[in-house]
């Protein structure tokens, strides 16, 4: 195998997720500050999402046509990040709307096609993949912290800057790493829209999706919603911060869970779990110890639930349609599904308050989870 290029490409995790670090939790403060109501910040929180239903396909669509991954990635990355600087002058709604949706979309080139870089250098080597893309969950951790300690001391405009300087990061390290050949796929006769039509894959989908709108109030309320129990910011960033410790955990951990339980099993105690996470979040978020418990939830909710889900993924679309089923997935529970969960958060937050709102994220998590109870088997699935 020609010498990996480790470092540059761990880079590009640790500034992408390290930008997700400072814009998740933290945006929307920004947005309710700037006067946002409740249901535009769920609407604009939710724009990365949207592009996520269409925009995979189209950067690797060109990607594919153009055979070089990284110029597309670049491209899309420099552009994304001249879009983000018009949030220093948008002052209304529809501005703000229209930067982040831009800026959404040609920021979403970089991941996917980093991801493919990545798998190329490694070729069979796929078990290296875990040192690399732990430095995003690095970034994203350090991100969360610094940032949310600095907001406790800056004013809340000072984000921007922020989020500038990691962008910038970005860009830099992006023009580091090197092409990588494209790999050969093996040949599968399947049509894709056979295995699309199959009831376990159906159920999949929209339980994955049913996850994916039960997270919509945590992505764009969560903050918001410690904030108003008077954590601090940087109490707020330790919250974050623990969630994705214990994902990192579990994704280490993950191969002796897979070897005491079934694919199917791991799945459905996610959901489980994950309703748990979010009551608790609904009606108890003034009990630290519970809160606690919530955010070492992050396990599930997203650790396992995530690793199960692409196992099944994995065993459904084989072959050829295996980098249209991971398109698929990702369109159809990140992108319409996160799409779906940030509108709801949004008009649910207005309309209702904090405790519905999550307890309505409790109740997507519950039905995706009888969904695949109903439906689901581990026939044909792999680990």
């Amino acid at each position: 195998m020609p010498e990996l290029p480790y470092w540059r490409l761990a880079g590009v995790y640790f500034f992408y997720f390290a930008y997700i670090g400072a814009f998740a939790p933290y945006f929307s403060l920004y947005l309710s500050a700037s006067g946002v109501a409740a249901a535009g910040i769920g609407v604009i929180m939710a724009l990365p999402q949207l592009v996520r239903i269409f925009a995979p396909h189209l950067w690797g669509w060109l990607a594919d046509r153009s055979s070089r991954r990284l110029r597309i990635a670049r491209i899309g990355t420099v552009i994304g990040t001249a879009i983000y600087c018009g949030l220093f002058a948008a002052r209304d709604f529809e501005a703000l709307f229209a930067i982040v949706l831009l800026m959404s979309f040609f920021l979403s080139a970089a991941l996917p096609l980093v991801e493919v870089t990545t798998l190329t250098h490694l070729g069979e080597h796929t078990a290296q993949y875990g040192r690399i893309r732990v430095w995003g969950s690095i970034g994203f951790i350090a991100a969360v912290l610094i940032v949310g300690y600095a907001l406790d001391w800056l004013p809340i405009g000072a984000l921007l800057w922020i989020m500038l300087a990691i962008l910038v990061g970005a860009v830099a390290v992006l023009m580091l790493v090197p092409e990588a050949p494209h790999a050969e796929h093996s040949h599968d006769h399947t049509p894709i829209a056979h295995v699309l039509r199959q009831p376990q894959v159906v159920a999949l989908m929209v339980a994955c999706a049913l996850m994916a709108v039960a997270h919509g109030p945590y992505y764009t309320f969560f903050s918001i919603h410690l904030v108003g129990y008077g954590y601090t910011k940087g109490a707020v960033g330790w919250l974050w911060a623990l969630g994705v410790i214990c994902e990192i955990a579990i994704f280490f951990w993950m191969s002796q869970l897979f070897r005491a339980f079934t694919l199917r099993q791991v799945l459905i105690a996610s959901f489980g779990l994950t309703v748990v996470r979010f009551v608790i979040i609904a009606w108890w978020v003034d009990s630290l110890p519970l809160l606690l418990l919530a955010q070492i939830l992050h396990a599930a909710s997203f650790g396992s639930f995530h690793a199960a889900a692409l196992g099944y993924v994995h065993a459904f679309f084989r072959g050829r349609n295996q980098a249209r089923g991971q398109a698929i997935y990702a369109s159809l529970t990140f992108g319409l599904g996160g799409t779906l969960g940030g509108v709801y958060a949004g008009y649910a937050w207005e309309q209702f308050g904090a405790g519905i709102t999550f307890s309505g994220a409790a109740l997507c998590a519950f039905a995706g989870m009888a969904l695949l109870w109903r439906k689901l088997d581990d026939q044909n699935a792999t680990r």
